[in-house]
């Protein structure tokens, strides 16, 4: 089986790297990507290809793995490529998008498109992550290694399974952030913590977990969130909440602690560690972009 993978980050890498553990041949093309997209690359074992259309050609099935605001231009670039060499592989958008967008997304690229919503880490050994599709071909998709799961309902329904279970996880871990940081700029920071321990231990472990990680996929995660308040505005419910959280995001992005990236953060930082810097980022004022 042959398959081509746009989006060599820490998601699309670990895909890929499974693929290949399951015996799929992976191809990518890293014309003009950058030294940490091809370490990731050649670290996953993920073959480089001269050209998009080279790519297409050599793929039965195509993934689209990347930050969500630019799902709609890589599909823009996908399409007139594959109309030009005539190529047809199933185009996999696998990207955290609102239900509208996949939908235009399917109508740009045509027919054979899936939409995919992922749940859970990037797939490694012993983790849960599941792969939900739906759309007229989801019957179509196989990716060995991974827990494909076919939805009733057509392009769109992954996605708004995503956007929604989405909007509690990293909705909450952006909530999590502002009153944490709120707590120590206003110095009960300390008090609250344990009170948050005492009564409430399991979301004192939650943020544990995921607030170190944050900053280091905040600049993914504002375009998410911008994407599931679309969600929600397009049902006529308000998009502020999330719109909010992409504010959250967009400030740990600008924090020195984005200058990391998953693959090279310091696991030894705790969520208090974490905080403190954001704190402090907060505190400091902006820079001159005279300097």
């Amino acid at each position: 089986m042959n398959v081509g993978l746009l989006g060599i980050g820490e998601m699309g890498q670990a895909v890929g790297k499974t693929l290949r553990t399951n015996g799929v041949t992976v191809r990518t093309c890293l014309d003009g990507r950058s030294a940490r997209t091809r370490g990731l690359a050649a670290a996953a074992g993920i073959e480089d290809v001269r050209s998009l259309a080279d790519l297409l050609m050599a793929s039965e099935v195509f993934l689209s793995v990347v930050p969500p605001a630019q799902a709609k231009t890589l599909a823009e670039e996908v399409a007139p490529a594959m109309r030009a060499t005539g190529a047809r592989p199933l185009y996999v958008d696998c990207n955290a998008v609102a239900p509208t967008t996949v939908r235009e997304i399917a109508e740009i690229v045509g027919g054979g498109v899936v939409d995919v919503g992922i749940i859970g880490a990037p797939p490694r050994p012993g983790s849960r992550t599941r792969f939900y599709a739906s759309g007229p071909d989801a019957e179509r998709l196989a990716l060995p290694g991974l827990d494909v799961r076919v939805l009733d309902g057509q392009i769109g329904t992954a996605s708004a399974l995503k956007m929604c279970y989405a909007a509690l996880t990293k909705g909450s871990t952006a909530l999590a952030m502002e009153l944490l940081v709120a707590a120590k700029t206003l110095g009960i920071f300390e008090v609250l913590e344990r009170e948050i321990a005492d009564s409430q231990p399991e979301q004192r472990a939650v943020m544990e977990r995921a607030l170190p990680r944050a900053p280091t996929v905040a600049y993914r995660w504002i375009g998410e969130m911008e994407e599931i308040a679309k969600t929600f505005a397009d049902l006529g419910l308000t998009p502020r909440l999330l719109e909010g959280a992409a504010d959250m995001y967009r400030f740990a992005a600008s924090s020195p602690l984005a200058d990391e990236r998953p693959e090279r953060r310091d696991l030894s930082r705790t969520m208090t560690d974490t905080i403190d810097e954001l704190a402090e980022h907060l505190a400091s004022p902006p820079l001159d972009p005279r300097d």
